[in-house]
């Protein structure tokens, strides 16, 4: 029997192979209307499938529940094959509360609640985190926790690569899903592959069976190249490790034909690169241009271990805190780097051996991003003005500090 499913029985004696666990709650469809969910068992199940109906505090409310099949796959790790499901519930309400559960009639995980999306722009929030990378149980589990603690009325997250250090290893994957715990069944994922969910070029074989995204972009790349139209705003994933050009085209007609106010992009590599030594040319002169283009509110990235920000109009070195596109790089996890001496000279924010997440809220005509410390403190703080023309103005935020540096309002 495969070592991690060894522990998995070990650590939980209650339950058997057949148990649902690693419940990943995600969007493949329009989020006012459907929602899909993915999760594993050790052993075969004949019958897999997923009950829903709208959550009442009366708990006869399963009486209700309505059925969809799973689509079942088995994955095989070493000499030993687990099996994933995915379910994908559709026809929901918009703006309601759901609740649902998965597995077979003899054996159910418990009732998850969540709520259905606005058929219309709305305000919302979502957590944004760079690497976890290392050290899932041990050390990413206090940011992902602090996160959800800090605003649990958060609408989804986004993870930007990285999520784990190598793509194969299960241990690591039930680290990552131990880490969030519930979480990850409660609030939708958005999540694009990092340079570590690859090896030779092949993704992780964990990836596709494990998330289920929009198939709305390259055929080349599911699960790793789609978008999301969320409230008004048009989430876009791109996949950095491969095909750059292709992407780029595509991108450029996903932005052109877009009917929502704000876009915000997530990928692993930056397109202004933090760490020292390191730099993206080719990604930089492919996708950059078209992100200015189409005036993208904020460009989500990790892969360099420390902490940066930036606004630029044109060329590199050009600096401008009045509009533009607004770039980050981030890092949730315990693995660190050194900010070089560019980053240190172009952007306006840096920082370094520091886990962070970041809560960003949309209302209106206005993005508020605030980047946390996972202790608590406000770290870094900007909002973006969307003016009539389309552009998004930078407004600075002044953060109060402490001799150390950190900001002196602790987000409990």
């Amino acid at each position: 029997m495969l070592a991690s499913t060894v522990l998995f029985l070990a650590l939980a004696p209650h339950v058997s192979p057949t148990t649902p666990h690693r419940i990943l709650l995600t969007w493949s469809g329009d989020p006012a209307t459907s929602a899909s969910v993915t999760w594993r068992t050790e052993a075969p199940t004949e019958g897999a499938e997923g009950e829903i109906a709208p959550a009442d505090a009366d708990p006869a409310f399963v009486q209700d529940a309505t059925k969809t099949i799973a689509n079942s796959q088995p994955l095989t790790i070493g000499e030993t094959t687990v099996h994933y499901h995915t379910v994908t519930f559709k026809d929901l309400t918009p703006e309601t509360l759901y609740a649902y559960r998965v597995g077979t009639q003899e054996e159910w995980s418990e009732w998850v609640q969540f709520r259905t999306a606005s058929a219309t722009p709305k305000p919302f929030t979502f957590i944004y985190f760079g690497d976890a990378q290392n050290d899932l149980k041990s050390l990413w589990s206090r940011t992902v926790r602090q996160a959800y603690r800090h605003d649990a009325r958060a609408d989804f997250m986004i993870h930007a690569g990285d999520l784990v250090n190598s793509p194969n290893a299960d241990g690591e994957w039930r680290d990552w899903f131990y880490a969030g715990g519930w979480v990850h069944s409660m609030l939708p994922s958005i999540a694009v592959p990092g340079n570590h969910e690859y090896r030779c070029g092949k993704l992780s074989d964990f990836w596709i069976p494990q998330f289920e995204f929009p198939r709305n972009g390259l055929p080349q790349l599911p699960d790793t190249n789609y978008y999301i139209d969320f409230q008004g705003a048009r989430i876009i994933a791109l996949d950095s490790n491969r095909l750059i050009e292709e992407q780029a085209a595509w991108l450029d007609g996903v932005l052109k034909d877009n009917p929502n106010k704000w876009t915000f992009v997530t990928f692993h590599h930056p397109i202004f690169s933090t760490a020292q030594g390191r730099d993206n040319p080719g990604l930089r002169a492919a996708w950059q241009p078209i992100l200015e283009k189409y005036n993208v509110a904020l460009v989500l990235q990790g892969h360099d271990h420390t902490y940066g920000r930036r606004n630029v109009t044109t060329g590199l070195s050009a600096v401008n805190e009045a509009t533009g596109t607004a770039y980050v790089v981030s890092v949730s996890g315990p693995k660190m780097y050194t900010v070089g001496d560019e980053a240190k000279r172009t952007m306006q924010k840096t920082g370094e051996r520091k886990q962070l997440y970041q809560i960003i809220r949309v209302n209106g005509d206005t993005v508020q991003y605030r980047a946390y410390l996972v202790t608590g403190e406000l770290y870094d703080a900007f909002d973006l003005r969307k003016n009539p023309d389309g552009t998004n103005t930078f407004v600075s935020v002044t953060i109060s500090q402490t001799a150390d540096g950190t900001s002196s309002a602790v987000a409990w």
